[in-house]
């Protein structure tokens, strides 16, 4: 059994993060120079390129907000446009089978949440540990038990 890491804790996928908010800054820069420095373009065609690149970090942004956050009382899964808050006792399993995309909650009234916060993506080994440690929390702090 894996030891339940010191509350509260946030699992993210920061590698993930780093990449996408790194990607969005840089896209949403280079396009604005571009209409900063091409003198063929119109006002408008101006406007629409820093437009462009700011939709672009915006999206970026918005798929770099997952996380999960566990404290004393419960569990905080934010996902991209959703947050819901959970007492532990409504975690029953935490899953992370091979080949899922992230973690999903299996919740005492009969539904699963995903938590998109820990993903295998670019850091499988660090989803693993991270999956566990929340695992480790649920049985611990609720009625959790484990599962895949």
């Amino acid at each position: 059994m894996t030891q339940p890491p010191q509350l509260p804790v946030t699992f993210r996928p920061t590698r993930t993060r780093v990449v996408l908010l790194t990607v969005g800054a840089c896209a949403c820069a280079v396009l604005t120079v571009i209409a900063v420095v091409l003198e063929t373009l119109t006002v408008g065609e101006r406007i629409t390129f820093v437009l462009t690149g700011a939709l672009f970090l915006g999206v970026l942004i918005l798929l770099s907000r997952p996380r999960v956050t566990a404290d004393r009382d419960g569990v905080t899964v934010v996902n991209l446009t959703t947050k819901r808050r959970l007492a532990w006792a409504e975690v029953l399993r935490v899953n992370l089978r091979p080949g899922d995309p992230w973690v999903s909650l299996d919740l005492a009234d009969g539904t699963n949440l995903p938590a998109m916060g820990i993903q295998p993506g670019i850091a499988r080994r660090r989803a693993l540990a991270d999956a566990g440690a929340l695992r480790a929390l649920a049985e611990e702090h609720g009625t959790g038990g484990a599962s895949g």
